[in-house]
């Protein structure tokens, strides 16, 4: 006798069964992913820079858009990339490879959007506080 598999394979019937599973998905993201980590990293240093600069709410709204939409990216590529190598058992094809490809490129045109904000809203006090 089979046992039956555990694994939940229908739709989420709760908030918080749907708010756990993607919380799920962010630690194994993070966890998971080099990349990932860096990104964190990054963000967390950007936050505490800011603070140290007393930005206004405006400035924040601007790095916070440029963390999520590089976090936004490193998700989507994740995804790419894990059904890539679950249609293709990790094998090479040239249609797998350019979504792969395309995908790693949207990473790097959202974090160099996140540098250019970056440099654009912290560049001049930074040059205060390092110039005198």
């Amino acid at each position: 006798m089979a046992f039956p598999d555990k694994h939940q394979t229908s739709k989420n019937r709760r908030f918080l069964q749907a708010l756990y599973h993607a919380l799920q998905g962010i630690g194994a993201v993070i966890k998971q992913e080099r990349n990932m980590r860096f990104h964190v990293f990054s963000a967390v240093m950007v936050i505490i820079v800011g603070c140290c600069l007393r930005l206004n709410a405006h400035q924040w709204l601007w790095l916070f858009l440029a963390i999520t939409a590089v976090f936004a990216a490193e998700f989507l590529n994740t995804v790419v990339e894990t059904m890539c190598d679950l249609i293709v058992g990790h094998h090479y094809d040239p249609n797998v490879k350019k979504a792969k490809d395309v995908a790693a490129g949207m990473v790097l045109l959202m974090a160099a959007f996140a540098v250019c904000v970056g440099l654009l809203i912290m560049g001049p006090p930074l040059l205060k506080v390092i110039g005198g």
